[in-house]
């Protein structure tokens, strides 16, 4: 649609995760860092969490494709509260047969299976995506998986990740053998307004377009309605893209912006206030009074400072008794 009107190879703010399209800003690569080290380390329990699109399953996946054919992944993703059978869920999310076979049968099924991919040089990953629905019955579930592991041979790596909840849940009393368990955790925090505008003009420049599409009171104003969560300004990008290609317009502005986070306010993604020019002008006066401020205050440290080097050259040296230079002889 408006691909060829901005001159794209692609939509460059889609909600598919793609991992072509990572923008790695120091928290991603603080969180990708501590992933891949507990993952090449044959650490057995790793945590990622992060608010609702923040980037988890894009970092996840990056991850995945770093591996490459290292490790033999599962990933469970349907997760709730009411967990029926575990170990149904684990062997369907590796192939393996669990129809009609018990708890009991499909952990020694999980085993062998475990045992026989460790045999052929590779390690066994299994993620558990919105960890945080999960029950502590089912959580604790999951730690005795790690029991499989023994000695120096690490059979199972388990890699949780979840909304901030998961934390809260981690500290429940009932649940600190599995939190002793945990080898590191990576949280992704939302980008801050630097970042939100490096995130925007990378996603355009992957897909092949100019990177200054968007005017930078527009990014500024997409930062302030978006938090710097990666989903939401994704959302905000692609309708602004969509408005933009109506209107003919060659520069996505801020008023644009303003104007589709005023019109969709009612989905609750922009928060109970839609920041518009008007508050980019009052942020800006109010960087300017605080510069002036400052400014001042230096001014006023710097006469102070002077007058005081005025009034130590117009006093005499006191060269009586107990002087300075009875100081330095003494050794003081």
């Amino acid at each position: 649609m408006y691909e060829q009107f901005y001159g794209l190879s692609g939509k460059p703010f889609s909600l598919l995760p793609d991992p072509s399209y990572l923008f790695m800003s120091h928290r991603h690569e603080v969180a990708m860092s501590i992933l891949e080290y507990a993952v090449t380390n044959d650490l057995a329990l790793s945590v990622v969490t992060g608010e609702v699109g923040s980037g988890k399953t894009t970092l996840v996946r990056n991850l995945l494709n770093k591996l490459g054919d290292t490790h033999t992944i599962g990933l469970i993703s349907n997760t709730s509260r009411e967990f029926d059978n575990l170990m149904q869920t684990v062997a369907a999310a590796f192939d393996i047969p669990f129809r009609d076979k018990g708890k009991v049968e499909l952990h020694q099924d999980f085993v062998e299976f475990l045992i026989e991919t460790y045999s052929t040089g590779r390690r066994t990953l299994l993620i558990v995506d919105e960890a945080q629905n999960l029950g502590p019955e089912t959580l604790e579930e999951i730690r005795l998986l790690t029991n499989i592991n023994a000695d120096d041979h690490m059979l199972l790596q388990l890699l949780l990740v979840g909304q901030p909840e998961l934390h809260e849940l981690l500290k429940r009393h009932d649940l600190r053998q599995l939190a002793q368990r945990i080898s590191v955790i990576a949280k992704l925090e939302p980008l801050d307004e630097k970042e939100t505008a490096e995130y925007i003009c990378h996603r355009l420049s992957v897909a092949g377009g100019d990177p200054k599409l968007f005017h930078k009171n527009a990014l500024r104003l997409i930062y302030r309605n978006s938090g710097g969560i990666p989903r939401v300004i994704n959302t905000l990008c692609d309708l602004a893209l969509v408005y933009g290609y109506a209107d003919r317009k060659q520069k996505i502005d801020a008023v644009l912006i303003a104007d589709i986070a005023r019109d969709r306010i009612d989905t609750g993604l922009y928060g109970e206030q839609v920041f518009d020019v008007k508050a980019l002008r009052e942020t800006d006066a109010a960087r300017r009074r605080e510069r002036q401020a400052a400014k001042a205050e230096r001014t006023v440290d710097a006469a102070i400072r002077e007058t005081g080097k005025s009034e130590a050259r117009a006093t005499p040296l006191d060269t009586s008794e107990g002087n300075v230079f009875d100081l330095v002889t003494d050794g003081s």
